[in-house]
């Protein structure tokens, strides 16, 4: 039997992307087959099909981390996970808990190893968790990526607390879901858009203060007068070496800075986080152990995830388009097989 998959096959970027047919994948032992119903789009993504050469990437290679659908087989000695169950991916296949490891980043869905751009997949076991019963297989399948990252950089690394102050940048997938996190936390939410138009919204999820970047070009300054002039405790920092140091300047004296990103260029000077007593830690999604936890919040507190477009699994190749374009707010989904 075959079924329909999406193939880096060279260079040539999101136009390039080939809609192929592969045979069906079988479970070996210790995996699962899932059939896929969503798989959201990052800009990790985007980034692996528009320069797949320095990044090592082999061809052909399924595209995307993130994919949320049902359990069709299992493996033999496979316990842990039943067919029927409602599954999202593990960005990691192999890292299940503690601190993140060489052969656990050599797991990497849709760049070390094939993706879940496919209309059925081949999981390990541990590389699966099962998805919150209140989210459709559109929502869950935001939640390997984005989600995870905030969730390590909030939570597991930040240690938010209620009444702590988080700066955030931007209206993206991983921006969006720190948001709802420091809200369920109780901490207070200062973002930073060059769009009024998502300001508002972000404000409609609870962002207590939020700063134009077009017309506030120092921002930090205005994030700093906000804070009495002290920092903020925690910053999510997604933009990279462009925006860092703005992000430190607006860090209160001994605060800490979740380093996520990559979509600015430019250079860092480490003086300021030396003389502000800064922890800085690079956050690379997260393991299996902090998904789970994650999940429990996510359906403790019923929270819903932010999609923002929905596209076909034929149309695929325009949310990589949407995700160039920037325009988003949240997430941008791709729905294979009726999904719902």
């Amino acid at each position: 039997m075959a079924m329909r998959a999406y193939e880096i096959r060279s260079p040539d970027g999101v136009d390039a992307l080939t809609l192929a047919e592969r045979d069906v994948p079988e479970p070996g032992p210790g995996e699962v087959q899932v059939r896929v119903r969503a798989s959201a789009v990052n800009y990790r993504d985007l980034a692996t099909i528009e320069d797949p050469v320095p990044r090592g990437i082999r061809y052909p290679t399924v595209p995307n981390s993130d994919a949320a659908g049902e359990v069709i087989a299992v493996g033999e000695g496979v316990a842990s996970i039943t067919v029927g169950d409602r599954v999202a991916s593990c960005f990691f296949q192999h890292w299940t808990d503690g601190a993140i490891t060489p052969a656990a980043m050599a797991s990497a869905l849709g760049g070390a190893i094939d993706g879940v751009l496919a209309q059925e997949v081949v999981l390990a076991e541990q590389g699966v968790v099962p998805i919150p019963a209140h989210l459709d297989f559109a929502a869950a399948a935001t939640l390997p990526c984005a989600a995870l990252t905030a969730w390590h950089a909030v939570v597991e690394f930040g240690a938010l607390r209620p009444g702590e102050t988080v700066l955030l940048l931007g209206t993206g997938g991983v921006s969006i879901f720190a948001l709802q996190f420091a809200k369920l936390l109780g901490a207070r939410v200062v973002l930073v858009s060059g769009s009024d138009e998502k300001i508002e919204r972000a404000r409609g999820l609870g962002a207590d203060a939020c700063v134009n970047y077009r017309s506030n070009p120092d921002w930090h300054e205005q994030v700093l007068t906000l804070t009495e002039g002290a920092g903020v405790d925690l910053a999510i920092e997604v933009g990279g070496a462009g925006t860092l140091e703005r992000s430190v300047a607006a860090t209160r004296v001994a605060g800490r800075v979740a380093l996520i990103g990559v979509l600015t260029g430019g250079e860092m000077n480490p003086v300021m986080i030396m003389r502000k007593s800064i922890r800085l830690q690079g956050i690379y999604v997260g393991s299996r152990a902090m998904f789970t936890r994650m999940n429990h919040a996510i359906a403790q507190h019923r929270l819903m995830p932010v999609v923002d477009e929905r596209f076909t699994f034929d149309d695929a190749r325009a949310a990589y388009h949407a995700m160039r374009a920037a325009r988003h707010f949240g997430k941008l989904v791709i729905e294979l097989n009726d999904a719902g």
